[in-house]
C-alpha cells in the first residue's frame, strides 16, 4: 500500500460561488514516489471512470482543479502535488456538487443499473469558458 498508516488529513472549502466543492487533503506516504508514479497510482484507480479527471498543469492560471470549471458538468477533477521535504502528498479535488455531487450522480447510477451507457446524457463540458 502507498499510504502510510490511516491519518488522512481533510478539508472542504466553500468557494465564492453559487455551487462547487474544493476539497484539500493532505496524506503521508510510505514510499518515496515522484510525480510520475504518482500519476500511475491515479491512472491505474481512475482510468476506467469516464468523469474523473487528473489536472496538474505546469503553469497557467488553472494548475490544480478549479471547481468554477466543472459548474454545470458530472466531472470530478483531481491533482496533486508532492512537498518533498516530508513526503507527504496534497490532493485536491473539485466537484459542481449540484450535478455531480447529486443530480449527475443519480443519472449516472441510473444509467448503470439500466444497462445504457454511463456516461448517457452527462458528457456536457460545464459552463465555464476556458
Amino acid at each position: 500500500m502507498v499510504l502510510g498508516g490511516p491519518e488522512l488529513f481533510f478539508s472542504a472549502t466553500a468557494i465564492d460561488m453559487v455551487r462547487g466543492v474544493l476539497c484539500t487533503a493532505h496524506v503521508f506516504l510510505n514510499e518515496d514516489l515522484d510525480d510520475r508514479a504518482v500519476w500511475g497510482h491515479y491512472r491505474e484507480a481512475y482510468g476506467g471512470e469516464p468523469f474523473v479527471r487528473i489536472v496538474k498543469e505546469r503553469q497557467g492560471l488553472y494548475r490544480f482543479p478549479e471547481p468554477k470549471l466543472l459548474a454545470g458538468s458530472n466531472y470530478a477533477d483531481i491533482g496533486f502535488q508532492k512537498d518533498e521535504g516530508t513526503n507527504r502528498l496534497v490532493v485536491i479535488g473539485a466537484i459542481d456538487n449540484l450535478v455531480k455531487g447529486a443530480s449527475g450522480s443519480a443519472v449516472q447510477s441510473m444509467n448503470l443499473m439500466c444497462g445504457f451507457e454511463e456516461s448517457l446524457g452527462l458528457d456536457f463540458p460545464g459552463l465555464h469558458p476556458v
